[in-house]
Formats: structure tokens, sequence, C-alpha cells
């Protein structure tokens, strides 16, 4: 059986995605993009400030959850330039006290609305 999980926070999915879905003691979280849901607007400044709000709204919808940052598995982070990876890098690991999740990190040709960074995780209940 699956739940789906919105926060009001994070910014809405813009196609036929849920922004995640619990199933058993497993939650996925689809990617987030560089949204400021208050906006509605992206966040169009440096790589850091669009890293810093994919990492916002990927807390929103783990603590909608009841979820943090400390019960996520694996993240998948799409960039669309290798050049951005250790700015990238220095934000992320804010998130991540101790005992980071599993990753890859891939560049990829494009992103949903131009933008320059996306990420996703899977997390546990357990």
């Amino acid at each position: 059986m699956k739940e789906i999980i919105n926060s009001s926070k994070a910014p809405a999915p813009i196609g036929p995605y849920s922004q995640a879905v619990k199933a058993g003691n497993t939650l996925y979280v689809s990617g987030q993009i560089p949204i400021d849901q208050s906006t509605g607007k992206l966040i169009e400044g440096t790589i850091e400030e669009e890293t810093d709000q994919v990492m916002k709204n990927l807390q929103f919808i783990l603590e909608e959850a009841g979820l943090s940052f400390e019960r996520i598995l694996k993240c998948s982070i799409f960039v669309s330039s290798m050049n951005d990876f250790a700015r990238i890098n220095e934000i992320y690991g804010k998130y991540f006290n101790d005992n980071p999740p599993a990753r890859e990190t891939v560049e990829v040709s494009g992103l949903p609305k131009g933008v320059n960074v996306e990420i996703s995780c899977i997390a546990t209940f357990q």
C-alpha cells in the first residue's frame, strides 16, 4: 500500500507526480528544484542559493512525513554542470551532520525550468 505525502511548504509538482510516496517503511521523495513555495518563483541566484533552496524543499517534505535528513538512505543529484560540483557539495554537506547517505551526482543536458540542480532522495521510517 502506498501513501502520498505532500507539503504545502514545498513547491507543488509541475507534472503528474507526487512530492513523495510512502511505501512500507520507505519514503521516496521526487526531485526538487529551487522554487521558493512562498513566492512561487525560481531562485535564480548562485548555485549555492539554488542548492540551499532545493535542500529546504526536501526538508519540508521530509518533515511532513515525520522524518529528518538523518533518515535519508540515498540521494540523487542532477546538475547542469559538474563545474558546480564542489559548490553544491559545500551546501549539501551542511544538511548532514554524521553518517551521510549514499549518493550519486550526474551531469545532465537539461533540467526542469532550466535550473542548475535537482535532488531526490529515499528515506526510511525505521
